[in-house]
């Protein structure tokens, strides 16, 4: 047995063998030689996640304990789970890691060092240790030496919970303890669970620091001037900001301070579904040696990746260090903002392709965190439906959503930060009718408005979501703008009333708002 109280502050836990930051040239031989790791055509490491595909938000815990229990927003989200409870898991996975080989990454989340948090992560497959590898930030020799975790994350794929016992949903579980500073993930192999584990922990402390935590992707111009892009999953948050004229800070979580924004991560999570080398090459690209695919279909004996095949799921991941993408900021710093873009894939096809929002336009937006779930997509949808997810992040957001909003707008305020809402989605009719707006035009709305050319024309305003639309874009025909142009008007006015409704319905959970705030919601033309 080996003690690895050295490496961890988990005194007395014990292992049969223990692997201390491997090279990820290591733990993928081990993934191949151990675990049913494949090496693609392309040279990275290919994995299939078995039952858990993506993230499984309904055996997400935080412990119910006295130093979060008047801060945390308990709700569907954020549920609790009591400390006797998580000492019965935590004695579990003592018990099960004894007679097992580990692998630990010691490394950071944040890139600014004054508010970066060292993360040891302590996994049973090298597989994940080589994800932790090249998605956290990697520590010097020297700031090794004196490592000493923040919190600690122990991912055991194997081990399931008894529910009876336990007091879990299912077999699987994320369990995040603030007092311990431990998260235990267990029964799931899908690695974005340890990613979005640390994220919430970011979540919930950085506002105590007056620094805005961001589910966002963000990069910089030649000029310094930084853009923000806000958006759930499908509406082109990684495509818009791996711009080949722009550097990338970070495609996925970021911080905003007074001085700077950073990037939590040292490395991206791309989703690959459809991705192609034409429309988004550098994603493409990046994907090679060093990389780790979740679940995308090989084909042939060459092992030739099928991005287009959704066998295992629609949700395949790439993951890989940002040094892959060639105009990628090492440091992962920029410059305080000057632009932010709230990405959303409209199916109704009402809202407009482009549109600049106030302060409070901005905060209510920022709350609603609104796109469409299409049909087909879940048993039961046969429509398009909207989808709200505060902060463009609910799940990952423990605070109350107004504390974020709150943060958002005094920065927004302070910095005069230009702020757009794009919508990546349909155009002349709803899905199934209309089109999928032209990604070449989305670039150019995009461009246009991080290089400032619509600060100076002429808008008109959306009489239902009171948004001021552009009538003129640089490399976009003017017809495009309009959201009704294509349309029976009649029945664009019905779709649009549903979709207003819809914001509205979603509003009424937020209590203590501002006056000004809820002026800014849509309105329904009788």
């Amino acid at each position: 047995m080996i003690n690895f109280h050295e490496f961890s502050d988990l005194k007395g836990v014990e292992c049969k063998k223990l692997h201390y930051n491997l090279s990820p040239e290591k733990l993928e031989d081990i993934s191949v030689l151990k675990e049913g790791g494949v090496i693609a055509s392309n040279g990275a490491l290919s994995i299939y996640t078995g039952k858990y595909t993506g993230r499984s938000p309904k055996d997400r815990f935080v412990v119910y304990e006295e130093s979060v229990h008047n801060t945390v927003n308990w709700n569907k989200n954020n549920v609790p789970i009591s400390e006797e409870n998580f000492e019965k898991l935590y004695k579990k996975v003592l018990e099960y890691i004894k007679d097992k080989e580990l692998y630990v990454f010691d490394g950071f989340v944040g890139a600014d060092k004054k508010y970066r948090l060292p993360i040891r992560v302590v996994n049973e497959l090298a597989s994940q240790n080589m994800f932790a590898y090249q998605m956290l930030i990697k520590g010097t020799k020297e700031e090794l030496k004196e490592f000493e975790p923040g919190f600690t994350v122990i991912t055991l794929p194997n081990l399931m919970a008894v529910p009876e016992e336990d007091g879990t949903n299912s077999e699987a579980f994320i369990v995040i303890n603030f007092e311990k500073k431990i998260v235990l993930i267990g029964s799931s192999m899908y690695c974005g669970e340890i990613k979005k584990a640390i994220f919430t922990v970011m979540n919930y402390l950085l506002p105590f620091k007056d620094v805005l935590p961001m589910h966002c992707s963000a990069n910089m111009g030649v000029k310094g001037d930084v853009a923000l892009f806000f958006g759930l999953s499908g509406t082109g948050k990684t495509t818009l900001s791996a711009d080949q004229d722009r550097k990338l800070i970070g495609d996925d979580e970021h911080g905003w301070t007074e001085n700077d924004i950073f990037n939590f991560e040292g490395g991206c999570y791309a989703k690959c579904i459809n991705l192609s080398k034409e429309h988004e090459p550098q994603i493409w690209n990046a994907i090679r040696k060093g990389a780790l695919l979740e679940n995308v279909v090989l084909v042939g004996d060459n092992k030739v990746p099928d991005y287009d095949d959704s066998k295992y799921t629609e949700n395949t991941r790439a993951a890989f260090p940002v040094t892959h993408i060639d105009n990628a900021i090492e440091s992962g710093l920029g410059e305080l903002p000057k632009t932010i873009l709230f990405l959303t894939a409209d199916a109704t096809g009402v809202l407009p392709p482009i549109s600049k929002l106030t302060k409070e336009q901005a905060m209510y937006h920022f709350m609603s965190g609104y796109t469409s779930k299409l049909a087909g997509t879940e048993r039961g949808i046969v429509d398009p439906t909207a989808t709200f997810s505060t902060c463009f992040g609910a799940p990952f957001m423990l605070l109350h959503p107004q504390v974020y909003a709150k943060l958002l707008g005094e920065k927004i305020n302070k910095y005069h930060v230009s702020v757009f809402l794009v919508n990546t989605g349909w155009t002349g009719g709803p899905y199934g009718v209309g089109n999928r707006m032209k990604l070449k035009y989305t670039r150019a709305m995009v461009r246009a408005a991080m290089n400032g050319e619509l600060d100076e024309v002429e808008y008109m305003k959306d009489p239902i979501f009171n948004l001021a639309i552009p009538k003129e874009c640089p490399n976009v025909p003017d017809e495009v703008l309009n959201p009704s142009n294509g349309w029976n008007i009649d029945k664009y006015y019905k779709a649009a009333n549903k979709l207003a409704s819809d914001f509205i319905e979603n509003f009424k959970q937020f209590d203590d708002v501002s006056e000004d705030i809820l002026n800014a919601s849509p309105v329904q033309l009788k």
